[in-house]
C-alpha cells in the first residue's frame, strides 16, 4: 500500500512542479488525506529530483547552449545567440540569489508551514487569483533583463512557502513585468533547476542523518520515477497553454483545490 500511496504522491509532484498549482499543497494535501503523514525529507528531496529530471531533458538544447556560451565568449564567439545564452547564464544566477537568502534564514519556519493545511489552503487561493488575473496581463514583448530577472528571483524565494505555485508566481510576475509569456516560462522552468539543487542541498545533512532503509528506497525511487515522467507531460502541457493563453483554467482549479481541502479540513475536524 505505501508503494501505491508513493506513486500517487510522485504523479502529485511530477504533474504540479512546473503547473502553475503549487506542487508543495498538494503534496501536503495529498499526504493529509492519503495518511501518508511519513514520508520525511528524504522522500521529498527525490521527488524533487525527479521533477529535475524532467526539466534537463525538455530544455537540454538551451542548457547545452548555456553551458557552452561562457567558453565561447573567452574563444572570441562573440555572436548574439552567444551574447543571449551567457546573458541567461547571468539572469538565472540573479533569480537564484533570493531564494537562497530567504531559504536559509527561514529554513526552520517555512518547514512549520509546511504543517498547516490552512495556510496551504490560503495560499493556493492567492495562486488561484494570480492565474485568473493573468487573462488581462497585457504582453508587451520585453525581454528578460538583470531588474527583472531579481524580481521574478523575488516571486520564486516567496513560493517556497507551501501552497503559493513557483512556476505560477515567477511567470504571473514576469507578463506584469512586460515580458512575452512564452519566454518569461521557459526562464522560470530553467531557473528552477538551481532552486531544486540547492533545496536538495539545504536538506542534504537531515538525509544524511536519518537515511532511507532499503525497502524504504525502493518505494522512494518509484515515486521519484513516477514524478520525473508526470514532469516532463506537465511541462510540455503548460508551454502549450501558456501559448494559448489559458492559464486562468488553474486559477479556476486552485481555488476549488482551495476550498475542498478547507471543506474536508472542516468536516474531519
Amino acid at each position: 500500500m505505501e508503494l501505491v500511496k508513493a506513486l500517487l504522491l510522485g504523479v502529485i509532484q511530477g504533474a504540479t512542479e512546473f503547473l502553475p498549482v503549487s506542487s508543495s499543497g498538494h503534496l501536503v494535501l495529498g499526504s493529509y488525506i492519503l495518511g501518508f503523514k511519513e514520508q520525511g525529507i528524504v522522500f521529498g528531496v527525490m521527488l524533487h529530483l525527479g521533477t529535475l529530471v524532467s526539466v534537463l531533458i525538455v530544455f537540454r538544447k538551451e542548457l547545452l547552449a548555456m553551458m557552452s556560451a561562457p567558453f565561447q565568449w573567452l574563444k572570441g564567439q562573440h555572436s548574439e545567440d552567444t551574447k543571449q545564452f551567457l546573458l541567461w547564464d547571468i539572469y538565472v544566477i540573479i533569480a537564484t540569489l533570493p531564494a537562497v537568502v530567504f531559504g536559509l534564514l527561514f529554513k526552520d519556519t517555512i518547514e512549520l508551514l509546511f504543517t498547516s493545511v490552512v495556510f496551504v489552503c490560503l495560499m493556493l487561493i492567492v495562486t488561484g487569483g494570480m492565474m485568473l488575473l493573468s487573462k488581462y496581463v497585457v504582453d508587451r514583448g520585453r525581454p528578460v533583463t538583470g531588474l527583472s530577472a531579481l524580481l521574478i528571483g523575488c516571486a520564486q524565494a516567496c513560493a517556497i512557502v507551501p501552497g503559493l505555485s513557483r512556476s505560477g508566481s515567477t511567470i504571473f510576475i514576469g507578463m506584469l513585468l512586460g515580458i512575452n509569456r512564452e519566454t518569461v516560462a521557459r526562464f522560470s522552468f530553467i531557473m528552477s533547476i538551481p532552486a531544486i539543487l540547492g533545496a536538495a542541498v539545504l536538506n542534504l545533512s537531515d538525509v544524511l542523518n536519518d537515511p532511507p532503509q532499503t525497502g524504504d528506497l525502493i518505494i522512494y525511487l518509484a515515486g521519484t520515477v513516477a514524478a520525473a515522467v508526470t514532469g516532463y507531460l506537465a511541462i510540455m502541457l503548460l508551454l502549450d497553454i501558456i501559448k494559448k493563453n489559458r492559464l486562468q483554467w488553474f486559477g479556476y482549479y486552485c481555488l476549488f483545490v482551495a476550498f475542498s481541502g478547507l471543506m474536508v479540513l472542516y468536516i474531519i475536524h
